[in-house]
């Protein structure tokens, strides 16, 4: 009975680290494809959460990236404690991500031409916006107003940062001013929204792009459809709050599938680049 107890025997996960399912299909995915197939699904396309360096890579031309504000961290003006201290918090996400806040800001070429770019890390704490996010895409803002370069945003955020109370909301305002001052120097502000952009991100400067991209299948607003939901006791259409419904109601200039990314950013600052 020896073959019964090795199809009996508790087998063992293989480490997660090496494969994703897919939240689409389910499908098994090994993370080195996944990697060389720019994080889109091999079986249905979906386009899966990409991680912070693969989409600077995706959007800049080789080696041009300069990081700016590296290290720029947050600090605990309320001594804010939750189920453990916001310092305590803080920490696990610089060693889980290996970066100092949940924004990579940069200077960098895209097809020959010079931007700012900034890059939004859902895995540092849901990619929340507190002060030093705030501040280091301020600056891009600000340096990309003064030097006539062109500033492109990547989204990916649950909102604004709890942690920092009334410090994190202002960061709404702060960034919005700083697009209003790029608008007023006549330089492009292109923002694209991936999966997840919602809260005080997409209702501040990730919608006020001069051009507003979506990812495709990305979940892009304010509150969460099921917060909605039990707040009018309604069912919701189905797709509700997802790319392709804001597209067909004015909420986004164009999905781009991530494969033609670059180069779509690339031809809009050609056309709104004089």
């Amino acid at each position: 009975m020896g073959w019964f107890s090795k199809l009996t025997r508790p087998r063992r996960d293989a480490p997660s680290d090496l494969w994703k399912k897919c939240p689409a299909c389910n499908e098994t995915l090994l993370i080195k494809d996944l990697a060389k197939n720019l994080y889109l699904c091999s079986k249905c396309d979906h386009h899966l959460r990409m991680p912070l360096w693969d989409r600077i890579a995706q959007l800049t031309d080789d080696n041009s990236f300069v990081e700016t504000d590296s290290d720029m961290r947050s600090v605990d003006p309320l001594s804010f404690v939750d189920s453990k201290p916001y310092p305590e918090r803080m920490l696990e996400a610089v060693k889980k991500t290996d970066v100092n806040e949940a924004v990579t800001t940069g200077r960098a070429t895209l097809s020959g031409r010079k931007i700012m770019l900034g890059v939004m890390n859902f895995e540092f704490m849901g990619g929340s916006m507190g002060s030093v996010v705030g501040e280091k895409l301020t600056t891009i803002l600000e340096i990309g107003a003064a030097e006539k370069s062109p500033v492109v945003i990547v989204s990916a955020s649950g909102g604004a940062r709890m942690q920092e109370g009334i410090f994190s909301l202002m960061q709404m305002a702060k960034t919005s001013a700083a697009v209003k001052r790029l608008n007023q120097a006549a330089v492009p502000f292109v923002s694209i929204m991936t999966d997840p952009t919602t809260g005080g991100v997409s209702a501040s400067f990730a919608s006020l792009g001069d051009v507003n991209i979506g990812e495709p299948g990305a979940l892009i607003c304010f509150a969460g459809p099921r917060v909605i939901e039990q707040t009018i006791r309604q069912k919701l259409p189905d797709g509700f709050q997802r790319s392709k419904f804001l597209l067909e109601h004015g909420m986004l200039d164009c999905v781009v599938h991530r494969r033609v990314l670059k180069n779509t950013v690339a031809r809009i600052l050609r056309l709104l680049v004089a």
